[in-house]
């Protein structure tokens, strides 16, 4: 029997003790033993980011998630640090290793918002899919698969019922990965090879 795949949850919340949502998806996903849970905010709260420990976490994992609420349409402060700092070219992308071609990033996230707010006829004007593409885009010029996202709409206002069974989605997924039914026929990631004139030269 094969071992169970690699698995880093890059979870990022400015008010974690205000959170529901994500304590419980976080609690859920370091109960399992081939899963940890990288708790953003607690490591760096003075945003002075290690980032050589950042690569080496990345590079032991399969599976990379991204599990934050959505903030102002895209990703907390701190986690478009990380990108910025730790995903560079000549490691991240670009000419030199490359060391996340190959795996693949999920997305684990929640909003304030109802899934009703993300419609052409709702306050956020836009279906939830339209602000995806900058994630996407990253994966792919990483060399990632960017698999299906997870999505919590209205985080504040859940049903009685609703959170639970949605960590037990999360635990299953993380339990059966990569076994998952709708990305069994997925493409691996598209190549997108960077000219050398769009990359700043030393002088």
């Amino acid at each position: 029997m094969p071992a169970p795949a690699r698995i880093l949850v890059l979870a990022a919340h400015p008010s974690l003790h205000l959170s529901t949502v994500n304590r419980s998806l976080m609690a859920a996903a370091a109960s399992l033993p081939h899963v940890r849970v990288h708790d953003l905010y607690a490591r760096y709260p003075d945003y002075v980011i290690d980032v050589a420990a950042e690569q080496a976490l990345v590079e032991q994992a399969d599976l990379i998630v991204w599990q934050h609420p959505v903030h102002w349409y895209s990703m907390p402060p701190l986690m478009k640090l990380w990108l910025d700092e730790v995903l560079t070219i000549g490691w991240a992308y670009g000419p030199g290793r490359q060391v996340l071609r190959g795996k693949d990033l999920w997305l684990v996230l929640s909003t304030g918002g109802s899934e009703r707010a993300y419609h052409p006829q709702g306050y956020n004007r836009y279906l939830f899919d339209a602000f995806l593409p900058p994630y996407e885009q990253t994966a792919a010029l990483c060399g990632m698969r960017f698999l299906p996202p997870m999505v919590l709409h209205g985080a504040h206002r859940l049903a009685n019922g609703e959170l639970e069974a949605h960590v037990a989605t999360y635990v299953d997924r993380l339990t059966h990965y990569p076994d998952w039914p709708e990305i069994a026929d997925m493409p691996t990631s598209p190549t997108c090879a960077i000219p050398s004139e769009d990359r700043p030269h030393e002088t």
